[in-house]
């Protein structure tokens, strides 16, 4: 596993917005929008989170899925990869990347527990056929770095212990998003904390100071984040559902 973010793969994958927000030629002929793709790939981040708190792993192993759940469809359209298979077979190949290894079967047992919509069914062998697929698509590259590893320290740096609970919410929620692939993690970390403060009012301007960090790229990300639950109050059931419509039926 590599040490140095800088030097890592994940690093060298970081894309912009712009390369982010790309609906493939395929999933357009389906009628499949922006809007609609983004709406199914926040669809299957809470499937992930769902599934993994009964399998119990740790929040990490939720992040890093999502994180390979955003890469592949960079690279793969969702209409070639199902994204209610591809949502376990990541979770999957997470637990092992991250050693906190799931067996396949607990992972079917308990999407069938989950959904009554067959749609989401899936077989042992499914998953592991997936999960060769999506380490394809990832080049083979599974080294994630998350905002976690520095944040309790950032926190209590910033001097704001009282709020370790608020800011490691906000970064749970970036994973709703698209951040991770967009920008390092130790600025979504401190974007967080930054939208922390604000809540909490607290002042930290001289100590964001004193980490030379460019703050307007701080800033952005917060706003992305506050964006974004300005966003989420408008999504519905109605509009979700007609999102995942439009995609095939797996075979």
């Amino acid at each position: 596993m590599a040490t140095n973010f800088w030097t890592s793969t994940h690093y060298k994958e970081l894309l912009d917005q712009e390369e982010v927000d790309v609906v493939h030629n395929v999933d357009k002929e389906r009628g499949i929008t922006l809007d609609d793709f983004k709406l199914i790939k926040l669809h299957m981040t809470n499937y992930i989170a769902r599934l993994a708190q009964n399998v119990k792993v740790r929040q990490r192993v939720i992040a890093t899925a999502v994180t390979y759940m955003r890469r592949v469809y960079i690279r793969r359209s969702l209409s070639e990869f199902d994204p209610r298979l591809v949502a376990p077979s990541c979770l999957y190949l997470a637990s092992k990347s991250e050693e906190s290894t799931v067996q396949a079967r607990l992972l079917v047992f308990y999407i069938k527990k989950l959904h009554s919509d067959e749609k989401y069914r899936c077989e042992i062998k499914e998953i592991l056929e997936m999960e060769m697929k999506i380490l394809e698509a990832l080049n083979y590259y599974l080294v994630v770095f998350h905002p976690y590893r520095a944040l309790s320290q950032l926190v209590q740096d910033a001097g704001m212990s009282d709020a370790t609970q608020l800011t490691w919410g906000l970064v749970n929620d970036t994973y709703k998003t698209d951040l991770i692939l967009v920008h390092p993690p130790y600025l979504i970390g401190l974007a967080c904390i930054y939208v922390a403060s604000v809540l909490k009012e607290k002042e930290n301007t001289a100590w964001f100071e004193d980490l030379r960090v460019d703050m307007n790229v701080v800033k952005n990300i917060a706003m992305e984040i506050l964006d974004f639950y300005d966003t989420h109050k408008t999504i519905t059931d109605e509009r979700v559902n007609a999102a995942m419509h439009k995609l095939p039926i797996r075979t």
